[in-house]
Order: structure tokens, then C-alpha cells, then sequence
């Protein structure tokens, strides 16, 4: 299962690749660099993997801070 460090890793690094991605895909349309759409599909596909992963993740979290709550009621 994923700590929380690992998670708060996760949820910064799509946070910061969004923005990073899109000036890397407007630096590789200005200058034209080869194979431009290639590294921006793959880096787009990156982001969307990253961010799948920290939803999926909180949600699983979420359900065991949930769960742990409702035992310690108990």
C-alpha cells in the first residue's frame, strides 16, 4: 500500500508536471525539434498516468482513515 509520503511525492509531481509539460510542448512547437509530437504525447500519457495514480491512491487512503476511524469508534 502507499504511505502518505509517497502519495504528497506523487500529488507534487503532477502538480508541477501539468504546467512543466505544457511549456516543454510550447518550447518543442517553437523550435520545431524533432519527433515534437512524439515527447509530447509521451509526456502528456505520463501526466495522465501520474494523476490517475494519486486519485486512485487518496481514494483507497481515504476509505482506510475511514475505516480505521469507524473501528476506534467502536
Amino acid at each position: 500500500m502507499m504511505n502518505s509520503k509517497t502519495y504528497d511525492t506523487l500529488k507534487l509531481i503532477a502538480l508541477l508536471a501539468t504546467p512543466a509539460i505544457t511549456f516543454i510542448c510550447a518550447i518543442i512547437n517553437i523550435w520545431g525539434i524533432p519527433y515534437g509530437d512524439k515527447i509530447i504525447a509521451s509526456l502528456s500519457a505520463l501526466d495522465v498516468l501520474i494523476g490517475a495514480i494519486v486519485v486512485i491512491a487518496k481514494k483507497i487512503y481515504d476509505k482506510e482513515k475511514e475505516e480505521a476511524g469507524n473501528d476506534e469508534s467502536r
